[in-house]
């Protein structure tokens, strides 16, 4: 009896049309490899679709809100379905910024450093008034990045104190809560981890874009960055970007895959988050750095479905 599998995509978050493109490859890679799959774009009837359907696994494609924040992994949880990619406390843990860089700074992960402030503290307790502090403690540049979001969306870079209120705003549109980082400027490499017991990081890919920073547009718009896999980095540096990486994916309680974004600033590797879904689409850097890896999609699809098979075959059984 073949394996059913639901793919999950698209949804409502402000990452659909990338989940959308994501999702229709990884379909196209279940066809290849022979698989009995469904696909859904995710709206209030998922539940009375995966009731109907009864998936034997269910892939998640879904990227952003609500995909990457732990929400569909409870509800999957609730429904007794086994799924793709890492659990619960894992999605909640890396989706919200603040709360993945305090766990990494307790695992003596080095990041950026960083402050936090809400919507709340600026209604509430007039934290606009301590702005200066900010730059103060950060100095200029500042990176100011929505605290739950992903793609790059909302972020801006401060090069001017008097240009802090209006990033702030803007990244406020985008969440209620804000990351305030200070600037590191280097070599931004990204290096994607695959597999458990133990996890294997797969070749690093180095990033290298004519924007100011690796922005949505650089992320998608086929020929904005140009990519080096494996990247020009000696033996020693790959060896402690890997063992970094790997570090960030069991900090955060990760399983089956992640991505860790990171930026080099010399010797010196600063984490800048963990990405529990990372895209599927012809420009997405999972698929990269598995092909580097002599993996290629279509396995590299069957992999993470089979680790989500192997979960719940281990499973105790009901009595």
């Amino acid at each position: 009896m073949s394996t059913k599998i639901a793919v999950l995509m698209g949804g409502r978050s402000l990452e659909r049309e990338v989940s959308l493109k994501s999702g229709l490859r990884v379909c196209e890679a279940l066809a290849a490899k022979g698989y009995d799959y469904v696909s859904f774009d995710v709206d209030e009837n998922l539940v009375d679709n995966l009731v109907d359907v009864k998936p034997d696994v269910v892939y998640i494609a879904l990227h952003g809100k609500y995909g990457e924040d732990g929400t569909v992994q409870g509800l999957l949880e609730l429904l007794g379905l086994p799924y793709t990619g890492p659990g619960v406390y894992a999605n909640i843990a890396s989706f919200d910024k603040v709360l993945a860089k305090e766990i990494m700074h307790r695992a003596g992960i080095t990041t950026p450093r960083w402050l936090t402030m809400s919507a709340e503290s600026f209604k509430e307790m007039g934290a606009a008034s301590a702005l200066d502090k900010a730059i103060e403690f950060l100095g200029l540049p500042i990176i100011v990045k929505p605290a739950g979001q992903g793609s790059a969306l909302g972020i801006k870079i401060v090069h001017k104190a008097q240009d802090l209120p209006k990033a702030l705003i803007g990244a406020l549109s985008y969440d209620s809560k804000v990351v305030l980082e200070e600037y590191i400027s280097g070599t931004e490499v990204a290096i994607s981890i695959l597999g458990n017991n133990p996890p294997e990081a797969l070749p690093i890919v180095e990033i290298v874009t004519t924007k100011e920073f690796f922005d949505f547009e650089a992320m998608y718009r086929m020929g904005a960055t140009e990519y080096f896999v494996p990247a020009r980095l000696d033996k020693e540096m790959t060896d402690k970007l890997m063992k970094t990486s790997i570090d960030v994916h069991n900090a955060l309680g990760c399983r089956d895959v992640s991505r860790v974004d990171l930026i080099l600033d010399g010797k010196t590797p600063y984490v800048l988050e963990l990405n529990t879904s990372p895209g599927m689409t012809e420009t997405s850097l999972l698929p990269m750095a598995a092909s580097a890896a002599k993996l290629d999609f279509e396995d590299l699809v069957d992999r993470l479905i089979q680790m989500a098979c192997e979960r719940q075959s281990k499973k105790p059984k009901a009595v």
